[in-house]
């Protein structure tokens, strides 16, 4: 079965895999940026780059659970790898907007403070900042069972991330909007356990 034939191979894939494969794109979208290869205004579009792959990784984290549990395919091991490259890609992000494209640090806390999307993003960030700190074996011991609640962050994160990327565009546009739906339908799988539960 094709199933079986996926846990097989992730299985025998490192998730060492995973974090280059995902690491390739950040370098060369710098080097497109600095030689022209992204268009007119290559910090916005490096920007809008980075978030894009961050954005897409958190929600490549959030499909892991959803295909184990309902089409059996097994990809648990590399969930961290998915979400510390997503946290990667957040930091780039939020990097090329704070020394490329702001520049002036007193700027920096005023446009947190005046552009709700700038603020709804930061508070993403905020939230994903404590997961990707104790994505490792020594804070999974000393946090014990606080560990699993504390990294149910990532919920709201990345729906602030959709969220986020809804409103850095002008008007209604489809691929944002996208990315939302999506989110949205992933977390609403989340919760249909917990409904059937409290039901019962």
């Amino acid at each position: 079965m094709l199933v079986d034939r996926i846990n097989a191979g992730a299985r025998k894939l490192s998730s060492a895999y995973i974090y280059i494969v995902c690491a390739l794109p950040a370098p060369w979208l710098f080097y497109l940026g600095l030689t022209g290869g992204l268009g007119v205004e290559p910090i916005k579009a490096l920007e809008h780059e980075y978030g894009a792959l961050a954005l897409k990784l958190l929600i490549a984290g959030l499909m892991i659970t959803p295909l184990r549990r309902f089409a059996g395919v097994n990809l648990l091991k590399f969930r961290r790898a998915i979400g510390l490259m997503a946290f990667f890609y957040v930091a780039l992000h939020l990097l090329v907007w704070l020394v490329l494209d702001v520049q002036v640090p007193s700027q920096i806390w005023a446009d947190i403070v005046k552009r709700p999307y700038i603020t709804v993003g930061m508070a993403g960030f905020a939230l994903l900042l404590p997961l990707a700190i104790t994505s490792n074996a020594y804070a999974i011991r000393r946090l014990g069972p606080s560990w699993r609640s504390l990294h149910k962050l990532v919920y709201p994160a990345v729906f602030l991330g959709g969220v986020h990327f809804v409103m850095l565009v002008k008007g209604l546009q489809p691929e944002p909007l996208i990315y939302l739906a999506i989110i949205l339908a992933l977390l609403s799988l989340r919760l249909r356990p917990a409904r059937k539960k409290s039901a019962a």
